[in-house]
């Protein structure tokens, strides 16, 4: 079932029909749905559709040639010598009479270009001097590695620099376009798959809606023919080397270390070598730099770090520190023993992203239309949850929690106490956000400024 990705169809549909060619560059993190979006695309349009691999160019070059003789009907193409992708490229396009665009979707392009280094700089020379001009191409680049499309089809270094006339960052889905996916489900399983999965399309689909979430964890995750029961360490070994150290920074991030020193110790990783294996972590998507939100400018010294990708958070979290036992346990007795008594307060820190993620939804409800950043705040003596600062000298903060909630006016009081401590510039005013996952029955009775939502508020 394909979901979603309303905007990015009307992007390509748009460019499709224009009078001019476009080229159009499509890259994020594995798995989440950049070769669906441009199969979908490709069902309305004609277009050849090529993947990438690690094999020799000629190989690579060959396949093109195959299969646009396919597309186009032009058995000839397919027995042309596949000496080099500017002849096999040039004899495509040109063979192309219309009506319409020919799309020309090259798919982890990062493999194609790793086997021919002269590739981004063919495809600029063609565009230049034929393509851009001729009204009848869409060229797609596409890729999962996001550091190398970002350097060697976007950067100012690349031969492509300023030739594309879009770009498409294909970002998970957000909890609520994640919600379609299981549309039997109540709110909070819904929940709780984003809160394992994120919003990467491929993981959510493995889950099956016609059983409980805990037995698709049991299947998918917790025995080794699970369908992710691999998927982070190929993930990993596929995009790094050393993976022994990444893994081991990984399960210091899993285990609640957020600062270089002590990740550092519990690795076993000289300090001096974390700041390298971070930075690759970060540019894959998998960690992210966090900072306590004020309006001031944060300080190199308070920077933590968090395991951002939920599926590497789940995995290290609960998965591979216990390989041992779940392979003399079986994986419904090691879910039952290891991971369910523990689950509900994992839970409760993925319920705080979730809310972070959903302020920015709150404000466009509310009509908002000024800049905000949403972020988190702590100190020695503090520590909340949520912090959204808002360019119109306004401040949310906010108290998020995923387990049962008695008293709304009580969860209240507690974030007044640490509202005081929060370094608010002199002059902003201050909102107080409650995010809860049911709202007890009857008035809440909050104070004026304090407001509080549900989740099913949150998906509504």
């Amino acid at each position: 079932m394909f979901v979603g990705r309303a905007a990015e169809l009307s992007l390509l549909a748009a460019a499709h029909t224009a009078p001019e060619s476009a080229f159009i560059p499509v890259y994020g993190r594995r798995r989440v749905g950049k070769s669906e979006l441009i199969l979908k695309f490709l069902e309305g349009a004609r277009g050849i559709y090529v993947v990438g691999k690690t094999a020799p160019a000629a190989l690579q070059i060959r396949e093109l040639l195959v299969e646009a003789a396919r597309v186009l009907d032009e058995p000839l193409l397919a027995e042309l010598p596949a000496e080099s992708w500017k002849a096999a490229l040039s004899h495509v396009v040109d063979r192309w009479k219309g009506p319409g665009k020919l799309v020309v979707a090259l798919d982890e392009f990062q493999w194609m270009a790793h086997s021919s280094p002269e590739l981004p700089g063919v495809i600029q020379e063609l565009w230049d001097r034929s393509w851009k001009r001729s009204g009848k191409v869409v060229l797609i680049l596409c890729g999962s590695y996001v550091g190398f499309m970002e350097r060697e089809v976007l950067g100012r270094q690349s031969p492509l620099f300023g030739r594309r006339t879009a770009q498409i960052l294909l970002r998970p889905f957000s909890f609520r376009e994640a919600a379609a996916l299981h549309p039997r489900w109540s709110l909070e399983e819904r929940a709780r798959a984003w809160f394992v999965c994120g919003g990467v399309p491929f993981y959510l689909s493995l889950f099956d809606e016609r059983r409980s979430l805990e037995k698709n964890l049991i299947d998918a995750l917790m025995g080794e023919h699970g369908a992710l029961f691999r998927e982070p360490d190929f993930l990993l070994r596929e995009e790094l080397r050393e993976v022994e150290s990444y893994y081991a920074v990984l399960l210091a991030l899993a285990a609640g270390e957020d600062r270089i020193p002590a990740m550092a110790r519990r690795a076993g990783v000289p300090e001096r070598n974390m700041h390298y294996y971070l930075g690759q972590l970060t540019e894959l998507g998998y960690v992210a730099r966090r900072f306590p939100l004020t309006r001031a400018r944060p300080a190199a010294r308070h920077v933590r770090f968090r395991l951002d990708d939920p599926l590497l958070r789940f995995w290290f979290r609960f998965v591979f520190p216990n390989l041992s036992r779940l392979s003399r346990l079986g994986p419904e007795r090691a879910f039952r023993e290891v991971v369910a008594p523990e689950l509900e307060a994992y839970f409760g820190t993925c319920f705080e992203r979730m809310c972070r993620e959903a302020l920015g939804q709150v404000y466009a409800h509310e009509g908002l239309s000024t800049a905000f950043e949403v972020g988190e705040y702590w100190d020695k003596q503090v520590q909340l949850d949520l912090v959204g600062v808002r360019a119109d000298g306004w401040v949310d903060l906010g108290e998020c929690k995923w387990g049962k909630v008695r008293s709304v006016p009580a969860l209240a009081r507690g974030l007044e106490a640490k509202v005081a401590a929060y370094p608010a510039p002199r002059g902003a005013t201050v909102g107080r956000l409650l995010f809860v996952r049911e709202k007890p029955k009857g008035k809440l009775d909050l104070a004026p400024g304090t407001r509080c939502y549900s989740l099913a508020d949150l998906y509504a």
